[in-house]
């Protein structure tokens, strides 16, 4: 069974995407980190690997997905709280990321969703430890 997970994806500008995913909270691993690819730390075993669009094509000879108009895939990240949820969502629509729909609250799972300055579409959700 693997032991962490490292999402690849595009991007147009690396530098104004770690501005904006560290303006969310979340830390930059330098080790795997250069002009062209950036690491983010999600969690401790989870990883986002940011790529120009040069260097992301350069592992595939699919035509990368303009994410303003389609869509490639739904990023969701859970949180400790619902508190968590929210203070996630606010701070990537300050850094500039537009919200995508309206709060879900089904009282054992709270959600919210963002897209990214590339369109990438990212949910943060809370679940209750129990599931109830």
């Amino acid at each position: 069974m693997a032991s962490s997970i490292f999402v690849n994806m595009a991007v147009a500008d690396v530098s104004r995407s770690r501005a904006f995913f560290e303006a969310v909270g979340w830390r930059v691993n330098e080790q795997f980190t250069d002009a062209s690819s950036l690491c983010l730390v999600v969690a401790d075993t989870v990883f986002v690997m940011l790529h120009t669009h040069e260097r992301f094509a350069s592992y595939t000879g699919k035509t990368i997905a303009d994410t303003r108009d389609t869509i490639e895939t739904i990023l969701a990240v859970g949180v400790e709280s619902r508190a968590e949820v929210d203070r996630v969502i606010d701070q990537a629509l300050v850094a500039g990321g537009r919200s995508a729909r309206d709060p879900e609250d089904h009282g054992f799972m709270y959600a919210r969703s963002f897209h990214d300055l590339d369109g990438h579409l990212w949910e943060v959700l809370w679940m209750a430890p129990d599931g109830d």
